[in-house]
């Protein structure tokens, strides 16, 4: 991708939308961007070292806006928590997936996506359980095998959620760069 002023302001509006999204009250649980955009940077941006920074800069604009919002009686849910470093480690692990996502193949894409939302789907959820994670009645699940299953079934409704939303956002990402690369940046005059 040209590293030019155009493709940084796409690159910081899109963090910053999938931000905003994120806090939107009342969205299905764990349909949210942040898997897909995770993907997309790790599929798209040559330097691979800034390809961690947009999941990671939209999740913490996400989560200061959210403490904000908790601070002033707006929402029950925090910005930050104890426990909340495993999910920006996580996103960071999603963006290595999309190393190997094709951004010119269908298949790659949504191979990818699935691959992704299922890959946080099993890490979050041990991880939740193993840190002592709350269940439905606010006590941490049992260190069993079953309390590990509980904590799973738990996470179907939040699976569900980031499945569809990482298919849609990466249709969205990979759709729209793939109209600019064909459209835009072919139409640019080439200087010599």
């Amino acid at each position: 991708m040209k590293n030019n002023k155009t493709t940084i302001v796409v690159f910081v509006l899109l963090i910053i939308a999938a931000a905003l999204y994120r806090v939107w009250d009342s969205r299905p649980f764990g349909f949210a961007p942040q898997i897909a955009m995770a993907l997309f940077a790790g599929s798209v941006i040559r330097d691979k070292r800034f390809s961690f920074l947009v999941p990671l800069f939209s999740m913490l604009i996400s989560d200061v806006l959210y403490q904000v919002l908790y601070a002033q009686g707006f929402t029950q849910i925090k910005g930050f928590y104890e426990g909340q470093w495993v999910n920006y480690i996580l996103f960071t692990s999603i963006t290595v997936i999309g190393f190997f996502i094709r951004k010119n193949n269908v298949s790659s894409i949504i191979l990818g996506s699935l691959a992704g939302a299922v890959f946080f789907y099993l890490t979050s959820n041990f991880f939740d359980w193993m840190g002592g994670g709350l269940d439905i009645n606010n006590q941490p699940y049992p260190k069993t095998f079953q309390g590990l299953v509980d904590c799973f079934v738990a996470g179907l409704p939040f699976f569900r959620g980031s499945v569809w939303a990482t298919l849609l956002f990466n249709g969205v990402f990979f759709g729209c760069y793939y109209m600019y690369s064909r459209y835009v940046v072919k139409m640019q005059p080439q200087s010599a």
